[in-house]
């Protein structure tokens, strides 16, 4: 389900459901995780490409084929100290620990999770008819999956705030504006190599140092974030209120949600 490919110093990474839009599965998590392992050992890697098999990136978290398991939410949750990354949050985060440059070449629906793995990238190539959004919300979760980290880099509080409590997608073009994009354009296959020609042009070591300059100035409380992630997401699925919101996700209309106490 996840392709790597490498040629002339580029790896290529595919997210191959092209039928269910390249929708995550917890196999995929699995495969993501040991495809930036494999990445990170490789010293021949200049750069990375992260894109979607067919006419899209990502559609997002496979809910039902995820949670019909509740051992595998638990392997994804699951992390030795609250601080550290789970398998969610590796997928994502895992990119930024690369020493090279990685791109994600963004076509069509980057949804949830999807946008959250495209964030973990350093630059984020997207057509101008893509359409991206951070959907959790709408299942009555929250972004868990280290998204919180890049975005306080990215997009000023109150519209991060909003682009994850309305949970509804928006256009390549207010994701630009919103500071999501890099790049936008009509052909992000040309547009990308076009970047890692120029990316190549530079040394390894200097493109190295620089990011991780670069990740040091704009470094967050990383690990009191993913902490926060993985407690919340927690709650929320002990929660009755987010079966609610599923049920209300998957079409039903006369929900109403109990009144809990607040966070």
């Amino acid at each position: 389900m996840i392709k790597l490919e490498k040629q002339n110093g580029i790896a290529t990474v595919t997210l191959c459901r092209e039928k269910k839009q390249n929708a995550l599965s917890f196999e995929m998590f699995i495969d993501l995780s040991k495809v930036i392992k494999n990445i990170k050992k490789d010293r021949s890697v200049r750069a990375v490409v992260i894109t979607g098999e067919g006419d899209h990136f990502c559609a997002g978290l496979d809910v039902a084929a995820v949670m019909a398991s509740p051992f595998n939410i638990i392997k994804l949750l699951m992390k030795w100290l609250p601080g550290n990354q789970n398998l969610a949050q590796k997928v994502v985060l895992g990119w930024q620990s690369l020493s090279v440059p990685v791109i994600a070449q963004i076509n069509g629906n980057c949804l949830g999770g999807g946008l959250q793995i495209a964030l973990g990238a350093d630059y984020r190539i997207v057509h101008v008819d893509a359409k991206l959004a951070i959907m959790e919300a709408r299942w009555g979760l929250c972004p868990d999956m280290g998204a919180n980290v890049m975005m306080s880099g990215l997009v000023k509080r109150d519209q991060a705030l909003w682009l994850a409590s309305h949970a509804n997608p928006i256009t390549a073009e207010q994701a630009n504006e919103l500071g999501l994009v890099t790049q936008l354009t009509d052909n992000t296959q040309q547009a990308t190599q076009n970047m890692i020609t120029t990316l190549l042009e530079r040394s390894p070591d200097t493109l190295a140092a620089i990011k991780r300059v670069t990740q040091q100035s704009y470094k967050p409380q990383q690990r009191k974030i993913l902490a926060k992630e993985t407690f919340s997401q927690i709650r929320l699925l002990l929660n009755p209120n987010t079966k609610k919101a599923i049920a209300k996700a998957k079409g039903k209309t006369d929900i109403t949600y109990a009144n809990t106490k607040r966070w």
